[in-house]
């Protein structure tokens, strides 16, 4: 008897089109396109290491350990049933958690990839979407979309997609008779331009340009493209059909801002970007009072134009809430996000002293609580300033904002991450994440902060969902393409892993942190020396000889180089007398992990609890995995009343 065993596996689906009637019909002709069919099928699935679980009537069921090679033997299959005698057979794969016992093999990915089978036509190959991604680095197999489907019982919209190899066919729309998932309207916001005569006016340029951004992502059905990415055109001559297809929309918000005294001139142009043409043009003279109302009929009259075709319906409630009554706070809070985006230290820095001038004018004013929230949680979180001094402020100021407004889906977002990095209380901070979710639908950082909290708790393909749609929304974020390289990272595919960091890598080749998770992903493919240059590459970048070390300290201690790693720990010693008032306990507990001196390891774990902000980090980086089996580091769990 076969114990119940639990694999990940490229599932194929065949079935003979009108096997049934031809059955009734011409019997001896039926069995003799069935035997053909198995003897092939036999033949080319077990040539590429492949197995078939399952014969039923005119159809099989099958498995292989590669994708790859899935596509590959379903490229010849479908070569050789297209021979004389011919076979109609249509051919479904997808990639998935199977469970495999003796009455054979069941699961969603079995599910998912039985519907993407019963969706083709004769001829043709479909694949899912994560079938897809295997095969973004073999371009001798081109594949076409097909769309997003809404398969029967599968929770999330597939893309399916067509091998687009030749003497194979590709079904065309009307051959496709799955639910095709609606095609969500899209648009990117780009910055507004300033045309004040005072350049300093840029600040107020660009937080109009947000503001009506932050609105419109409040918008159910509508697509709304990232600050990061938008605002990479800033300043740019580029047109906006090249735009359209770097970012994914169908349509572009452009304009102008002009500020003099009290008066303020606005003028936007909608855009189509598959030609290029003005769906409509307005101009906007307000007072500086009114111009939160101006905002909300732009950010509506956009909503409405879009979502039409959509819903056939009109957006009538309100996008923008008046967030203060006090105008020079408002300049105030536009200046301080102005210098936040920069993401700099000196940019966090101004912007927390600007904002805390913006609160002392109106002390009411959540929006400016939300912001300071976020940046110290930032600041605490990446190491800028200490967890013990940043954390305690990001959380009264978020608690001040939502006791505030509680619609603020950023403040939701700064509590929920606190109550991950500094407490790990998950269940709550899950209720903060579903509620941004829900105030702001079509924002890029809800999903890429709720991709946090399922790494977190370990739900790695709920991971992977939140933080594909964040780059869906950003796609020329730094930030977020890492991070969905991580994800594949931690679940151990470090493949996609790679493929995905070298895309990051490609929009910006010296971005420090993307090339530090590049030496992650080369340690966990098992090439500690590529893994080491790639560190030694990091730590040449950050400028600092007693700085970025901390990786490169942890491979060598994995590869044997034990002489070099404790170079490493000495570099931190060095760096811990200079810098008094930064926390390494994280660094000095990963490089003691690489040398598996989890004596000195565990100490260190205790002192980053201590000092707060490393829970994350040690609960759920597949680095220290070995550590955490430790008896002694449930017990220090415990010491210190966390979850075990």
């Amino acid at each position: 008897m076969l114990e119940s065993m639990r694999i990940l596996s490229a599932i194929m689906f065949t079935d003979i089109v009108g096997y049934t009637a031809l059955m009734q019909t011409d019997e001896k002709r039926a069995k003799s396109i069935r035997d053909k069919h198995r003897e092939v099928l036999e033949k080319l699935i077990s040539a590429h290491q492949g197995k078939i679980i399952q014969y039923y009537g005119d159809g099989t069921l099958s498995i292989f350990a590669s994708a790859v090679e899935a596509v590959k033997s379903a490229v010849l299959l479908q070569k050789e049933f297209e021979k004389e005698p011919r076979i109609p057979v249509r051919i479904g794969i997808h990639i998935g958690d199977i469970v495999y016992d003796d009455d054979g093999i069941y699961g969603d990915g079995v599910n998912v990839a039985s519907r993407i089978e019963s969706l083709s036509i004769p001829g043709a190959v479909l694949i899912s979407d994560k079938i897809n991604e295997e095969l973004l680095s073999h371009p001798e197999i081109p594949t076409k979309s097909m769309g997003k489907f809404d398969l029967k019982n599968v929770h999330r919209p597939i893309e399916v997609f067509a091998l687009n190899v030749e003497g194979i066919k590709i079904p065309t729309s009307k051959d496709l008779k799955g639910k095709k998932k609606e095609e969500i309207k899209s648009i990117a916001v780009l910055p507004f331009v300033n045309m004040s005569a005072d350049k300093e006016n840029e600040y107020f340029s660009d937080g109009i340009t947000e503001e009506i951004l932050n609105a419109l992502v409040k918008v159910s059905g509508l697509q709304v493209t990232a600050r990061t990415s938008a605002f990479a055109f800033k300043g740019k001559n580029i047109d906006v059909r090249e735009i359209g297809k770097q970012l994914n929309v169908h349509t572009v918000l452009e304009g102008s801002v002009r500020k003099s005294g009290d008066k303020v001139r606005v003028t936007a142009q909608l855009i189509n970007t598959a030609d290029g043409y003005h769906i409509w043009s307005e101009v906007y003279n307000r007072k500086l009072e009114d111009i939160f109302d101006l905002q909300d009929e732009l950010s509506g009259k956009i909503a409405n134009t879009l979502r039409e075709k959509l819903t056939g319906s009109e957006q009538s409630k309100p996008l923008v809430a008046v967030p203060t009554k006090n105008i020079e706070a408002y300049n105030l809070y536009l200046k301080g996000q102005f210098n936040i985006n920069k993401w700099t230290p000196e940019g966090a820095r101004n912007g927390i002293e600007i904002l805390l001038k913006a609160i002392e004018l109106e002390p009411e004013f959540a929006s400016a609580y939300s912001m300071l929230a976020f940046c110290y949680t930032m600041l605490g979180a990446m190491g800028q300033l200490p967890a013990k001094q940043s954390f305690p402020l990001a959380e009264e100021y978020a608690d001040k904002a939502l006791e505030l407004n509680d619609s603020l889906s950023e403040a939701h977002i700064s509590k929920a991450l606190l109550l991950i990095f500094d407490d790990w209380n998950l269940p709550k901070a899950k209720l903060h994440f579903q509620k941004a979710v829900e105030l702001s639908p079509g924002a890029a950082g809800v999903y890429h902060a709720y991709a946090v909290y399922f790494l977190a708790t370990e739900n790695l393909e709920s991971a992977l969902i939140k933080i594909k749609t964040a780059s869906q929304l950003d796609p020329l974020s730094l930030p977020i393409n890492a991070m969905l390289a991580e994800v594949y990272m931690y679940a151990g595919n470090s493949k996609a892993a790679l493929d995905q960091i070298e895309k990051t890598l490609e929009l910006d080749p010296a971005f420090r942190s993307g090339i530090e998770i590049k030496g992650w992903i080369h340690f966990f493919e098992g090439d500690l020396e590529k893994s080491i240059s790639t560190f030694l590459e990091y730590h040449s970048l950050v400028k600092d000889p007693l700085k970025g070390v901390t990786g490169l300290g942890y491979v060598y201690g994995k590869a044997g180089y034990t002489e070099k790693a404790n170079e490493c720990l000495q570099k931190l010693d060095q760096r811990k007398k200079i810098e008094k008032e930064v926390s390494l306990s994280m660094d000095f507990l990963v490089v003691h992990a690489g040398l598996n001196d989890f004596d000195k390891a565990l100490h260190y774990v205790e002192e980053a609890i201590k000092e707060g902000g490393g829970i994350f980090f040690i609960r759920s980086h597949p680095i220290l995995k070995e550590l955490r089996n430790d008896k002694r580091f449930g017990q220090l769990l415990k010491k210190y009343n966390l979850p075990i």
